[in-house]
């Protein structure tokens, strides 16, 4: 199966997008691949917005993107667009950083008016960076992921259906390109 690195862009250690992540992330690990969580809120902010490409932790990072076949970025949205977190981790990796890998990208936010973030927000930078195929991403509203009193996560049914359908297609391409890939070796 496949190397997936899933990246959360969310700047909050409490954050309904990286919670939501965790449970996509379970789903692909129950499907057979090898998932590598990254929170970019845990990189130090001194070599994110100082553009230290040689420090450790972004050098670490980078390996993690050239290793992974597969990249789920998750962000929530904020006026209109990805986070400021996520973007500073994209702007410190190599400018094709996302070569032949397959992308899925997700994303929360507070209003339905945030939906088309995904497509002209991120996917324009995603598809600049290399990635061989972005497949079609899901924007989630925070009204529809609850989080318990004991940390369960809870996602409205028409939104946790849609999310399993996305993130199987994301897997399903992800099968199909290693098996193009395994064949051609």
């Amino acid at each position: 199966m496949a190397t997936i690195l899933s990246v959360s862009g969310s700047p909050s250690s409490t954050s309904r997008t990286a919670r939501l992540l965790r449970e996509l992330d379970d789903r692909l690990r129950a499907q057979g691949h090898d998932v590598t969580s990254l929170e970019v809120r845990t990189l130090p902010p001194h070599a994110l917005l100082g553009a230290d490409f040689k420090h450790p932790a972004i050098v670490g990072a980078t390996e993690l993107f050239e290793q992974a076949d597969g990249v789920v970025i998750a962000t929530p949205v904020y006026k209109a667009a990805y986070s400021g977190l996520l973007k500073s981790l994209l702007d410190v990796l190599p400018q094709y950083a996302l070569t032949g890998k397959t992308v899925l990208p997700l994303a929360t936010g507070g209003s339905i008016a945030h939906v088309l973030a995904i497509d002209y927000a991120l996917r324009p930078v995603l598809s600049a960076m290399g990635a061989a195929h972005i497949v079609p991403g899901w924007f989630t509203l925070d009204k529809d992921i609850t989080v318990g009193h004991d940390g369960a996560l809870t996602v409205a049914p028409d939104s946790a259906e849609a999310l399993a359908q996305v993130t199987d297609g994301f897997s399903a391409a992800l099968d199909s390109r290693t098996a193009v890939l395994a064949a051609a070796e």
